[in-house]
């Protein structure tokens, strides 16, 4: 896939996630196949006027490449000076014209931009007079039910030099709720010359390949079916290949919660490393015999040491219960 300039060796995106898609996440993600990851959002406002706590979401490696820096606001001219201060810093730029979050909506960022087309058409072109690198937005089909309007934000935003479109067909009322509607991502396809990139809905590697067939996408992007699982990326990639998808056992699971709590751990104090692994780790847990009691046993552990001990015997009890019952 192209998007402008920028060649991806592979159609699959890591969605830029608030809590999640920090710089340790995505190290992990990506040797399962990631062609294009974002960080979380950053706030353009705090990038200008802010300080060291918004440019930390910046931060990135060598083998964290290509990657999409994602951006919020509302204001065009703050937005314009902040691409120009993450250019150096990433491969692609995006706006978001799709949170939900009551916080960001308040502020007039987000999905409530879809409610002023004018402003989008004045924030992309800002955007895109200080920036070169390639340019992308993400939409939701609107504000609500009775307000879908994601073909005209779209044309705008591809009229004023957008280089690709990432749409997730729900409104901004439904939130996460209910079924992203595929239909709309098919006719956004049909009505554009630039890449549409689709999101929404994709848990299982079978969904990715059903959406790319159902709506003619270029790519798509995953988000919380990654929780706890970047396998899910492998297979995708193992279908459109013609291989098979393969369930990762519970020694691989070990394996990589214990490697993301380390990359965690070697960018962040260990106060945070415990605090912020605790949800990944209950998700690499899920399905496993057993979860429920170590969800509660790593949310209240205080110290590395504990976590991975608590990994450790969980796992590695799992796996000698399922040698011994086959």
């Amino acid at each position: 896939m192209i998007i402008k300039q920028l060649k991806l060796k592979q159609n699959i995106l890591l969605a830029p996630m608030a809590g999640i898609t920090d710089l340790p996440c995505r190290l992990v993600m990506r040797p399962f196949g990631i062609g294009l990851a974002f960080t979380e959002m950053v706030s353009a406002n705090g990038l200008v006027l802010g300080g060291d706590a918004t440019r930390n979401l910046l931060a990135s490696t060598p083998e964290d490449r290509p990657l999409g820096i994602q951006l919020f606001g509302e204001n065009p001219q703050i937005l314009g000076e902040a691409c120009k201060r993450v250019e150096q810093h990433g491969d692609l730029i995006d706006l978001n014209i799709g949170c939900p979050v009551k916080k960001v909506v308040r502020s007039g960022a987000g999905s409530a931009l879809m409610r002023t087309p004018d402003l989008v058409a004045e924030i992309v072109a800002a955007m895109r007079r200080a920036t070169n690198l390639p340019l992308t937005v993400k939409l939701r089909a609107g504000w609500d039910q009775n307000s879908i309007n994601f073909l005209q934000i779209a044309n705008i935003a591809e009229q004023e030099g957008a280089d690709a479109i990432t749409l997730h067909p729900r409104t901004r009322s439904q939130g996460f709720s209910g079924t992203a509607d595929w239909s709309l991502i098919a006719e956004l396809k049909s009505r554009s010359s630039i890449p549409i990139i689709g999101s929404g809905d994709i848990f299982k590697p079978e969904d990715a390949m059903l959406m790319l067939r159902q709506t003619g996408c270029d790519a798509i992007m995953i988000g919380r079916g990654c929780y706890g699982n970047p396998w899910l990326t492998e297979n995708i990639v193992a279908l459109q290949h013609g291989g098979k998808p393969q369930v990762p056992t519970v020694r691989e699971r070990r394996e990589v919660a214990l490697r993301h709590m380390e990359t965690f751990l070697r960018f962040n104090s260990e106060r945070k490393t415990v605090l912020d692994m605790r949800k990944h780790l209950c998700w690499y847990a899920k399905g496993i015999p057993g979860a429920a009691q170590f969800r509660a046993r790593i949310n209240q552990a205080a110290t590395i040491d504990a976590m991975r001990d608590l990994i450790r015997h969980f796992f590695e009890h799992t796996t000698r219960t399922t040698a011994e019952d086959s």
